[in-house]
């Protein structure tokens, strides 16, 4: 028979003291451990918490826009999303990797190797997503892939204004063009912001902004968007029509200097970056120099007009259609005989205009020239402005003053050419140009006498007409003058056979002048090659949309007749 008052064995009561110590130690452990951690190392282990989970996020600033004269945006920034990744934590299933490899667009084996590396905790994977398909990718919900706001450049006029305007590099720097020229004020200043982030670096909350973003400043520019884009098309339908390797244009208001509209052709669609080619994004109405050809023939005559090297009822004799000078000869597509100063722009003579500039001394001349803004930049707006070239007259001789009266042996651009031609618009006056608005150029100059600019443009006139060299330049409602240029290109020993440069500068209306027009066609194919059979249609095109659309009344005398009788007619049927 069992005992039940019997005392308990002494080993199972030491067991049993034992266990109960154990659990007494380890709660008083854990107790000790909560104190430390949360009363006397609270704030260390506080602040390793906020390094795991707060963050110090990039805020993209927005880029300032680039805007025409009327406030039409013509560069914009988008917000857009870029896809990141910590190749440290990024650990997806075999069927996620399928997936984002497929929404980005990208093979396994390429997002694979831009994983490779796990030392650094930030990768592109795709930079510039549009929203919508951000948000598919985030959805796939996988620890270490992120997005990233950030902004994209975006031309609505694409090819239109390439040349002009430039483009920005992924990081919206400003790379070429306007975009280069004004970084400054465009290009806004990065914000910072402290977030908190999950543990796939997904951000759950901003606490607070460490800086705020500055954007950038938008940029009004002097530039007509319908101006720009008819330019464009008719340059770019003339370019094609005949075969031509390229060609450039700049409008420009004869009042303020500013530009409306500048386009060269070929030309390539910024928003397409796979299309920048070096050779393609080049403006050239502004950067490249070419001989001009006989559209430098009326500032010859005005050098010699100014200096009074020549009477205003001077007349030369042209006979036999060639003149020696010195070892070479000047000649004449004809023999035009005995012509006075509007008939040697009429015929663009070059043995009538040799004759000119030969009064002058090779110094008046060149002093002269350089009056008119040739041999220097313009100083307009943008990077890269060719200055062109005039050498020093004291190393030439009677040919090579010849030649450059004529428009040989001299380097213009196309918008030095444009400003030249505003001296004889506005009475002698040389105006600077600029690609931003004004209502009035400050730094406009005199070079010529106003009578003798009044007397080249009458004679400029003239060429626009049926003795002239310039019929297609005729704008119905208008009086127009100009002068047509065809310049041989220049080739390794001297110029190329069948290589020419069509040109022709304009300005309109006579009587009151509002607008030059320069308008070059480099080396068309066929047939036809002078300037007034291949840049004076793109002239008259261009120039009858602007006088109209600017509502610059007609001054053609039978063109106002025929409104007058019309105006008649209309109130009759009323």
């Amino acid at each position: 028979m069992v005992n039940l008052n019997a005392t308990h064995h002494p080993v199972a009561a030491w067991r049993r003291t034992l266990v109960l110590t154990g659990f007494g130690l380890g709660l008083i452990s854990l107790m000790a451990r909560a104190f430390y951690v949360q009363v006397w190392q609270r704030d260390f282990f506080q602040r390793r918490a906020d390094r795991q989970q707060i963050r110090i996020a990039s805020l993209p600033a927005h880029r300032g826009q680039l805007l025409d004269r009327d406030g039409v945006p013509l560069a914009v920034s988008a917000p857009v999303q870029s896809v990141c990744v910590d190749p440290r934590r990024f650990q997806p299933s075999q069927e996620q990797l399928r997936r984002l490899s497929r929404l980005l667009g990208l093979s396994e084996a390429n997002l694979k190797k831009r994983l490779q590396s796990r030392s650094r905790a930030f990768v592109y994977l795709k930079r510039h997503l549009p929203p919508v398909e951000a948000d598919k990718i985030a959805k796939l919900e996988i620890e270490g892939l992120f997005l990233r706001p950030e902004f994209k450049r975006y031309y609505p006029a694409a090819e239109v204004s390439s040349h002009l305007l430039g483009f920005t590099d992924i990081d919206q720097r400003g790379q070429e063009g306007l975009e280069k020229q004004f970084e400054a004020q465009l290009q806004g200043v990065a914000g910072r912001i402290r977030v908190v982030q999950d543990r796939r670096g997904r951000i759950i909350e901003a606490i607070e902004a460490v800086q705020t973003a500055q954007p950038g400043r938008d940029v009004v520019l002097s530039i007509d968007r319908r101006l720009q884009y008819w330019s464009y098309l008719e340059l770019k339908r003339q370019v094609a029509e005949h075969g031509a390797k390229g060609g450039m244009l700049v409008l420009v208001d004869v009042r303020t200097g500013e530009v409306l509209a500048l386009a060269n052709q070929p030309a390539f669609n910024p928003n397409l970056r796979r299309s920048l080619q070096a050779g393609h994004f080049r403006n050239r109405a502004i950067t490249d120099g070419f001989e001009p050809g006989s559209t430098l023939k009326p500032f010859a005559l005005a050098c010699a007009l100014r200096s009074k090297a020549v009477p205003r009822d001077f007349k030369v004799d042209t006979h036999p259609g060639w003149l020696r000078v010195g070892r070479h000869l000047v000649r004449d597509h004809q023999d035009y005989g005995v012509l006075d100063l509007a008939a040697i722009l009429h015929k663009s003579s070059n043995v009538g205009i040799t004759q000119v500039a030969l009064r002058l001394t090779p110094k008046a001349l060149a002093a002269c020239l350089r009056d008119f803004g040739f041999g220097r930049p313009v100083g307009i707006e943008y990077p890269g402005e060719a200055s062109g070239f005039l050498s020093d007259p004291a190393g030439w001789d009677a040919f090579e003053q010849a030649t450059i009266a004529f428009g040989y042996g001299i380097s213009v651009s196309a918008l030095q050419l444009a400003r030249a031609y505003t001296a004889l618009a506005d009475g002698g006056i040389l105006h600077s140009l600029t690609l931003l608005p004004r209502h009035r150029d400050e730094h406009a100059m005199r070079v010529v006498p106003k009578e003798v600019a009044d007397m080249v443009l009458a004679m400029l006139e003239g060429v626009v007409s049926r003795e002239g060299t310039a019929l297609k330049a005729e704008v119905p409602g208008y009086r127009v003058a100009g002068k047509t240029g065809t310049a041989k290109i220049a080739a390794a020993g001297g110029y190329a056979d069948g290589r020419y440069r069509s040109l022709f500068v304009g300005i309109a209306p006579v009587s009151r002048p509002r607008l030059v027009l320069a308008v070059v066609i480099e080396e068309p194919a066929g047939e036809q090659y002078y300037g007034g059979e291949v840049a004076a249609p793109v002239f008259a095109r261009v120039m009858g949309f602007a006088l109209r659309l600017l509502g610059v009344p007609p001054d053609a005398p039978s063109d106002l007749k025929h409104q007058l009788l019309k105006a008649k007619l209309d109130g009759n049927e009323a």
